[in-house]
């Protein structure tokens, strides 16, 4: 994967990523909650760049019995381990290491699924199309993407210039968006933004001390919850078979 013209990361950059990253629990609530109940009956998921399997693990909770992670950075010792953490039965999340882009999958999903992945290339559509590809017959496609061309994209210019240039900004262009969309033969499609206003910083070393500040600021921010692309975090892309 290191060598695909596609990529904008490499593994070294997830490698230092991840010896920064802290994690231990599986959320109480996500910010695309209003999209679980269209998941009902679901059997199988997949999350596309999913290590160390914190969402895998979100949705095992919530009855779907079969989830996976795909993820070309994979230490399943973490992944044992967090399972150990939450009371998960041990192998509960199947491991897949391997580059999306390399690897053909004849298993299908009923939810495919990723968050902060697609913006990490160049050729948004092509992204988009390998996890339409892994869609089972009914199967239901969701994608989380962080929204950086508003307000929190300047706080990444400013203070983590490294962090925004491992983005394609125009991913995250709604149009765009769309666009691609409507070249799949999906239906429901519904792409918008979500979240309440929210600022952040990556947890690196470089960081710690900005940190504390930046996220004073996102409480303030929270005091207009005006949806959109100035303050909007993320971004979400739903659709189905």
């Amino acid at each position: 994967m290191q060598n695909n013209p596609n990529n904008i990361t490499d593994q070294s950059h997830w490698e230092a990523y991840w010896s920064d990253y802290q994690f231990d629990k599986i959320p109480r609530s996500v910010v695309f909650g209003k999209f679980i109940p269209k998941l009902s009956g679901a059997k199988s998921f997949i999350e596309i760049g999913g290590f160390p399997g914190i969402f895998a693990a979100y949705f095992y909770k919530q009855g779907i019995p079969d989830v996976t992670v795909l993820d070309f950075y994979m230490n399943t010792a973490i992944v044992r381990k967090f399972e150990a953490v939450n009371n998960l039965p041990e192998h509960t999340i199947r491991c897949i290491d391997g580059d999306f882009f390399e690897i053909s999958s004849e298993k299908k999903y009923d939810v495919v699924f990723s968050s902060g992945f697609i913006e990490h290339f160049q050729d948004t559509r092509d992204v988009i199309a390998r996890h339409v590809d892994l869609l089972s017959e009914n199967g239901h496609l969701l994608l989380l993407v962080p929204n950086f061309l508003g307000l929190n994209g300047r706080i990444q210019q400013w203070l983590d210039r490294e962090n925004l240039e491992a983005h394609n900004l125009k991913s995250m262009e709604i149009p765009r968006l769309k666009g691609i969309m409507q070249e799949f033969d999906l239906k429901e499609v519904e792409i918008e933004y979500l979240g309440k206003p929210m600022l952040w910083l990556e947890p690196k070393p470089k960081n710690k001390r900005i940190r504390k500040w930046v996220k004073m600021l996102s409480y303030a921010v929270k005091l207009f919850p005006v949806k959109g692309r100035f303050l909007s975090p993320f971004i979400v892309v739903y659709a189905r078979k």
